[in-house]
């Protein structure tokens, strides 16, 4: 089995999982994490159910997840949000994801972003294209980012990550591209969104590795852009910011940069 069909495999075991638990929201107890977000036994069960189908195939390599930190060792590691957006998951919102990459000598080979209650699946594999297509289905599409649109932030459209939860310093971040950007809302992770050609921009102002290793490729592999607000390129702690075309990430860096 290829890398990436198991990811996908792997990603549609923890999406089962959590669809139990999301058409039982009434009764699953919520905890409050050190840094302030939202956890719950779900999160857990699924990164579990995730775990067990990478262990069973690739028992060599090392997972981090965001829940059972990191076992294993070597240059292959899988990377495991299992709930992505968990504080939706909780308030009944379909926009959750389950996130699964495999790393590979430092850089990000393989990527699966499941939408379980919308019933989609998004991914994508270094070299080999980014696609979207139905949980359990054959109707794969090939995924492109917009062929033309704003390539500088004035008029772009831009999804903002989170849209209900964001704090005061993160929207006095955000005041120099939302001033002149058009916001817009997003049905579906708006990273997913410019991979699909449905928006231009997209800022995710906080998260660490898990919450951007697979998004970062499908949107590369769509032929975006990406990277942290700092300009990093690997995927990793603090804002990020993902866009349709490099003339257009470089011109949103730099507003962020200041005079």
């Amino acid at each position: 089995m290829s890398d990436l069909l198991l990811a996908r495999r792997a990603a549609l075991a923890g999406a089962e999982v959590g669809m139990r638990y999301f058409a039982a929201l009434a009764g699953l107890p919520k905890e409050i994490k050190a840094d302030g977000s939202v956890v719950t036994e779900a999160d857990r069960a699924v990164e579990a159910a995730i775990r067990a189908v990478l262990a069973e195939e690739r028992p060599g390599d090392a997972i981090l997840g965001e829940e059972g930190g990191l076992t294993g060792t070597g240059g292959r590691r899988w990377i495991i949000d299992p709930i992505d957006g968990t504080a939706m998951f909780v308030a009944g919102d379909d926009r959750w994801l389950v996130l699964v990459a495999l790393e590979e000598d430092g850089e990000i080979v393989a990527g699966v972003a499941a939408v379980p209650a919308q019933g989609t699946i998004w991914w994508a594999s270094r070299g080999g294209g980014s696609f979207q297509g139905g949980i359990g289905g054959d109707d794969a599409r090939r995924l492109r980012v917009a062929a033309d649109g704003a390539e500088t932030p004035e008029g772009a459209t831009l999804g903002v990550i989170p849209d209900d939860y964001v704090f005061r310093p993160e929207r006095a971040m955000l005041e120099p591209l939302t001033a002149v950007a058009r916001k817009e809302p997003w049905p579906v992770h708006a990273a997913l969104l410019v991979a699909d050609g449905r928006l231009d921009l997209c800022v995710q102002t906080r998260g660490q590795i898990w919450d951007f290793a697979a998004t970062s490729l499908i949107v590369r592999e769509a032929g975006g852009q990406y990277s942290g607000l700092d300009g990093r390129p690997e995927p990793g702690p603090g804002p990020s910011v993902f866009a349709r075309s490099a003339t257009l990430h470089a011109a949103t860096l730099k507003l962020f940069d200041g005079p």
